[in-house]
């Protein structure tokens, strides 16, 4: 069986997963208006780094910080209903347990839900495990759902998250996979998104 579709760049990521739902989304409805909706998809990023020339000529700086908040800080950043820092890093030290007793486990797998939470703060980035393969760190992150338009503004601090864990285990980090169940777009993004795709090809 062929292994997922592999990226050099966060950036390239980006643009393809954009692609995938603007060639194969289909209608369908979200809280925050009317949305394409892709099917799921599983792919790698090579190595995310923040000096990426595709991020840095077409992505949101500003917003880029702001997702930096919600991976780092404890407390709940707004407009963001609930914080990946306090659900992730909480869990760290317990991977990086089960890693060091047991290189070869595939159980370093930490979830971000939580029983009975309400359904408007079930986190879009739903699991994210680690294994140590080739003598380096491999992450998967898994998310139920993904705004295509704003993808790249998860990967790069969960390269943070990945690098960090790294760093306690004394490795090099190696690919980041990445699994989407619902990649979509939103409507009223689409004029942009199209815009950013003609920006590229020009």
């Amino acid at each position: 069986m062929d292994g997922p579709v592999e990226w050099a760049s966060c950036g390239e990521a980006w643009f393809w997963l954009m692609r995938h739902v603007l060639a194969c989304g289909v209608p369908a409805d979200d809280d925050r208006g009317p949305i394409l909706e892709a099917p799921a998809v599983l792919f790698a990023i090579r190595r995310v780094k923040g000096e990426d020339p595709i991020v840095e000529r077409y992505g949101d700086a500003a917003k880029a910080a702001l997702y930096a908040r919600k991976f780092t800080e404890d407390q709940v950043v707004a407009p963001f209903k609930y914080s990946y820092g306090e659900r992730i890093h909480g869990q760290l030290d317990w991977a990086t347990a089960v890693l060091r007793a047991k290189p070869y486990s595939k159980s370093a797998w930490i979830s971000l839900t939580r029983q009975n939470e309400p359904p408007d703060r079930v986190p879009c980035l739903a699991g994210v495990a680690f294994r140590i393969r080739q003598s380096r760190l491999v992450m998967t992150a898994a998310f139920r759902s993904q705004n295509a338009y704003t993808s790249y503004l998860n990967y790069l601090p969960l390269a943070d998250v990945q690098a960090e864990m790294a760093r306690n285990l004394g490795l090099d980090t190696g690919p980041m996979r990445v699994f989407v169940d619902v990649p979509h777009l939103y409507q009223a993004d689409l004029t942009r998104v199209w815009d950013l795709m003609g920006s590229r090809a020009a």
